[in-house]
């Protein structure tokens, strides 16, 4: 379709109905699929992007990282070589080439896709290149070159950014979107946050052979993880030599010997680089909010079930409104709040089965409760899978690692289930799916998994939790059964 700079909100189909005009903000995982949305349900569907359509997904972000943290997957299973009988000289990490395909995966992705031409193939008037744009009116947005575009209903999509560390010499510290810039490994480097990003960061670096010291304010590592990966990662960290600082508050940055100086406490350290990962707030400055009469928080826009902002007509999603900042989550918003702002304000986004993975070292993947939360909310009853126990781990030579279920005593159903090491993220789908489908713990128990596989964890837990609540009469599993020998 041709690029239009329209003034009327509203345009009339071939039958003669009228078509609602849906404008989204924002070309990322939220953005595009709000917009495909909009438009398979007969709406006039536009799409504005500032730079390039795809979003930090594609673009910035679990893409190109997840190739980075291939490689550094490679480079480290040079360690157990020789435990598998192979001969050789340990790989040395040519970083120019690593990042090159990097960048070579994030234009495959994209570009694979043919996004844009897709989308408009699809009926969308799509923008890209555009710079920012920002409200005039509660209906209207503009561009810095003067274009204008009005819409019946508004869906902002705009992503985030990293936030800026908030200490003397905080601009010094780089984020996880610089790591494409870097032309040399650091020998040494600091991140600051210990959430999924930061162990993400310094999980990479220490497998391409830097020497990493991670520093959390609070007093885990992964905060909103289940305590046992959180504990689980802490060890494995400092196992691999990862320096851990937990409880610590960096107080400044400045330059020196060639590096970064950090100060915490009253101590000072020099690293080659410094990472910071301490949040991820929306991109909703410079929107001009207020000439909309969009009422908005410091880092995101509160909005109600349906995904509607305190404007009726304009809605939220993904980083935007700063629920759950996941790529899943934002497909998903995107697709209600679309649907919402064409038939009417009925559908609404639920939270309660979604699966995430880490892209570290190693991998983690959680869905559903902590342990934690379901002790306070149900009868809850845990049981917990290591991998040592299983056959493929051994045999992978990764034996580390656990996959714990959480289910309800008195109904059966399965409230959670969390997994630290290799395949966590795969694992976790499987449980979603068990969880999305209202399947019980002994249905779960019951399933024939693969031989010999990770996912068999699942079934010996939830066969486990089945002889805890007395049902299903299943024998004890053989670990069981050498735990009870030894005894």
């Amino acid at each position: 379709m041709p690029e239009r700079s329209h003034r009327e909100s509203g345009q009339r189909s071939g039958t003669g109905a009228t078509t609602v005009r849906v404008l989204v903000v924002g070309g990322g995982a939220a953005g595009v699929s709000a917009a495909m949305q909009a438009r398979e349900l007969g709406a006039d569907a536009v799409l504005l992007e500032a730079v390039e359509v795809g979003g930090t997904s594609l673009n910035h972000g679990p893409a190109p990282v997840r190739t980075l943290a291939r490689a550094a997957r490679l480079a480290r299973d040079w360690n157990s070589w020789a435990d598998f009988g192979l001969e050789g000289s340990r790989p040395v990490p040519n970083l120019p080439a690593i990042l090159a395909n990097s960048a070579r995966v994030s234009r495959y992705a994209r570009d694979r896709k043919h996004m844009g031409a897709r989308l408009r193939h699809f009926g969308i008037e799509l923008t890209e290149n555009l710079g920012p744009v920002h409200f005039l009116d509660s209906t209207t947005l503009a561009a810095e070159d003067g274009r204008t575009w009005t819409a019946d209903r508004i869906i902002l999509a705009v992503g985030g950014h990293a936030a800026g560390l908030p200490v003397p010499g905080g601009e010094l510290a780089m984020t996880y979107s610089d790591l494409p810039t870097l032309t040399a490994l650091p020998g040494t480097a600091a991140v600051i946050g210990g959430a999924d990003t930061g162990c993400q960061i310094a999980s990479i670096l220490a497998d391409l052979g830097s020497r990493v010291s991670l520093f959390e304010a609070g007093p885990h590592l992964l905060p909103h993880a289940d305590a046992s990966v959180s504990t689980g990662m802490h060890d494995a960290f400092r196992n691999r030599g990862i320096e851990v600082f937990t409880a610590t508050q960096v107080q400044s940055l400045e330059r020196a010997d060639g590096g970064v100086r950090l100060r915490h406490g009253d101590t000072g350290t020099t690293f080659d680089a410094v990472f910071a990962a301490i949040g991820w707030p929306a991109d909703i400055q410079n929107l001009g909010l207020p000439r909309a009469g969009v009422t908005a928080e410091r880092h995101a826009i509160p909005v109600d079930a349906h995904l509607r902002t305190n404007v009726e007509h304009i809605y939220a999603v993904g980083d935007a409104n700063g629920r759950s900042k996941l790529v899943q989550t934002a497909r998903l918003e995107g697709r209600v709040a679309a649907k919402n702002a064409v038939n009417g304000p009925t559908a609404v986004a639920t939270y309660t089965v979604v699966p995430t993975g880490s892209f570290t070292d190693p991998e983690y993947g959680q869905v559903g409760l902590t342990e934690a939360q379901a002790a306070g909310r149900h009868r809850a009853v845990t049981a917990t899978a290591l991998y040592e126990n299983l056959l493929r781990p051994v045999t992978d030579g990764r034996p580390e690692g656990f996959c714990k279920l959480i289910a309800d005593a008195d109904h059966h159903t399965i409230l959670g289930a969390h997994v630290l090491g290799e395949y966590s993220a795969e694992i976790v789908q499987v449980v979603a799916t068990a969880m999305a489908s209202g399947m019980k713990v002994e249905q779960l128990a019951d399933l024939q998994f693969a031989f010999p596989t990770f996912t068999e964890a699942v079934a010996m837990a939830a066969q486990k939790i089945c002889r805890d609540i007395g049902i299903g009469s299943f024998p004890a599993v053989w670990s069981d059964l050498e735990t009870e020998r030894q005894a």
